[in-house]
C-alpha cells in the first residue's frame, strides 16, 4: 500500500461496513494473531445478514471505477497455503455500475435468509470465515474492504449416546477398565466416569486425564495434523489398589471450546478425544484416547457472556 502510494496508484478511497443492529448484537471474542482478539457480531444459519456501507472520497478527488459489487463470503484459509482460499458461498449484488465517484456515497445491502452451513472457526492452521466483501472495480488496482461477522451453528449429533466402556491394559501387569457416561456432550455438559483397577502389578505414581483438540488440515500427501491440550488435571496421586474405583467429574463449562468438526467442506477436522494417562515411579507414562462429539445447543448461547473462542 506504501509503495502504491508512493507511485500514485491508491485510489483515495476509504471504504466503512456497517452492520444493521450491530451495537445490540452478541459480540464473539476470537482469536486472530498470536497476541490479537477481535470482536465480531454473532449471527446464525438462516439468518438476513444487511446493512450500510460508507464510501468516502479523499481531498474531493475524482476516482474513476468500473463498478462497486458487494459480496457475501464463506471461505477456508489454509495458513500453509495462503495463496488459495477457498470459498464455498458467495453471493453478489451490483451497487453501481461503472462511472465516477466525485463526492461520499451510501449503499444499503441485504443478503436475505442466507445459508451459514458450517460454524466459524479459527484455528491453529485454518480459518473458516464469514464476511462481507466490497469491491470497487479499477483499472490499475481494485480497493478492497471485508469486514467479518461470527457464526454459530446449532447441529444436534445423531440420535443415541450410548456410554463409553473399555478395558485397557499390559499383560500380567495393569488391567483397567475406564467407562464415561456417554460419548457426546454440549458445551456446557458434565463428563462423568470412573475408573476401576482390576489389575495392579506397577507402582502407579499418579493418574490425569486431559482434553486434546486434534486439527487435521488438507489431504495427503499435504496434510497437516497439530493437537492441543485444552485441559489436563489429576484425578489420582498415589498407588491404586485392586478393586479400587476412582470417580471422574468435569466439567466442560470453563474451557474454550468449539463443536466437533468433521470433514468440513473436504478441507479440515477439529476433533475432541479424553486423554487418559497413568504415570509409574519410574515416569513411564501409559495413556488411552477415546474421541467425543461435542456439540452447540441454542441454550448455550442464551445463558452465557459471549464466548471466547481460542484460535492461533
Amino acid at each position: 500500500m506504501v509503495m502504491a502510494s508512493l507511485f500514485g496508484l491508491s485510489a483515495p478511497i476509504d471504504i466503512d461496513i456497517h452492520f444493521n443492529g450491530q451495537e445490540q448484537r452478541k459480540q464473539i471474542e476470537a482469536k486472530v494473531d498470536k497476541d490479537k482478539r477481535e470482536k465480531y457480531p454473532l449471527y446464525f444459519d438462516g439468518e438476513t445478514v444487511a446493512g450500510k456501507i460508507n464510501i468516502r472520497v479523499r481531498d474531493n478527488k475524482k476516482v474513476e471505477h468500473n463498478g462497486i459489487k458487494v459480496e457475501f463470503v464463506g471461505s477456508i484459509e489454509m495458513f500453509y497455503d495462503r495463496g488459495n482460499h477457498y470459498e464455498f458461498r458467495t453471493i453478489q449484488q451490483e451497487l453501481a455500475v461503472p462511472g465516477e465517484l466525485r463526492n461520499n456515497a451510501d449503499f444499503d445491502f441485504e443478503f436475505k435468509n442466507i445459508e451459514k452451513q458450517y460454524e466459524s472457526y479459527h484455528g491453529i492452521n485454518v480459518k473458516l470465515r464469514y464476511f462481507v466483501r466490497v469491491t470497487i472495480l479499477r483499472r490499475m488496482a481494485d480497493v478492497v474492504k471485508e469486514q467479518d461477522i461470527w457464526v454459530h451453528s446449532y447441529v444436534m449429533p445423531p440420535d443415541g449416546n450410548n456410554s463409553i466402556k473399555m478395558e485397557v491394559g499390559i499383560e500380567d501387569c495393569l488391567h483397567i477398565e475406564f467407562e464415561y457416561n456417554k460419548s457426546r456432550y454440549h458445551l456446557k455438559d458434565v463428563i462423568v466416569g470412573k475408573i476401576y483397577f482390576l489389575l495392579v502389578r506397577i507402582k502407579v505414581k499418579h493418574m490425569e486425564l486431559s482434553i486434546i483438540r486434534r486439527e487435521t488440515t488438507g489431504a495427503p500427501p499435504n496434510q497437516y495434523n497439530e493437537s492441543e491440550t485444552i485441559t489436563k488435571f489429576e484425578i489420582m496421586d498415589g498407588a491404586p489398589v485392586r478393586g479400587e474405583t476412582i470417580p471422574i467429574r468435569l466439567f466442560l463449562g470453563g474451557f474454550e471450546l468449539t463443536p466437533t468438526f468433521r470433514d468440513v467442506n473436504m478441507k479440515f477436522s477439529a476433533r475432541y478425544y479424553l486423554n487418559l494417562v497413568l504415570v509409574d515411579e519410574e515416569n513411564r507414562r501409559y495413556f488411552k484416547q477415546q474421541e467425543i462429539t461435542i456439540f452447540r445447543r441454542q441454550v448455550d448461547d442464551e445463558i452465557v457472556e459471549p464466548a471466547k473462542i481460542h484460535a492461533v
